[in-house]
């Protein structure tokens, strides 16, 4: 004959005899255990250092199937003379040319900043490019700039360019701009006040 008991009963006896079984004594290890775990704790708590950002993907491809950068042209005047400034509405301008007439030179900048010296900015045109030793400006707002006579043939070169004009800067991301009559503009301001 077979003892059938209710299920609570059996739980009941194996919950007493598991009661009964001692506490394994306190080891030097387990006593370590708290701090470990505090150090880990404030670890997790603690924000990461800022990972520096990662460096910008090469375009690659002919310079001419790049998509145009976002934004449009807009030409202005002030006391130093005229720039034509290309960006997204009510932000910082991503590129910018600029006449300055008391140095009878033009400052072509772009948002950005470069590493050190022998950084090198690239203009590109339908009918050819051309590299120029390119600086941080040291404004308040980040713009790694070059600085051109008036007369210089690549400032042509855009202005007759097929639509489009890019510029490469060593460690930032390429710019493929649209060429409007903004640019033109202020390269001829120059021009006219130099001579």
């Amino acid at each position: 004959m077979r003892i059938v008991r209710p299920v609570s009963t059996t739980l009941l006896a194996f919950s007493a005899l598991s009661a009964c079984s001692a506490a394994p004594p306190e080891t030097q290890a387990s006593q370590a255990a708290p701090v470990v775990t505090e150090a880990l704790a404030q670890a997790a708590a603690a924000p990461p250092p800022p990972a520096a950002p990662p460096a910008p993907e090469p375009r690659s491809g002919d310079w001419r199937d790049w998509p145009l950068s976002q934004g449009s042209w807009v030409y202005r005047t002030d006391a130093r003379g005229s720039l034509a400034l290309f960006g997204q509405p009510g932000s910082d301008a991503t590129f910018m040319i600029r006449c300055d007439k008391n140095r009878a030179r033009l400052f072509l900048s772009r948002a950005g900043e470069v590493a050190g010296n022998g950084a090198q900015m690239t203009l590109r045109g339908s009918s050819g490019l051309q590299t120029y030793p390119a600086n941080n400006s040291g404004g308040p707002l980040p713009y790694v700039a070059i600085s051109v006579e008036p007369s210089d043939f690549m400032m042509d070169r855009i202005i007759f360019s097929r639509g489009r004009f890019a510029v490469e800067t060593s460690g930032l991301q390429s710019l493929a701009l649209p060429i409007w009559p903004e640019f033109h503009r202020v390269v001829e301001d120059c021009r006219t006040s130099a001579s």
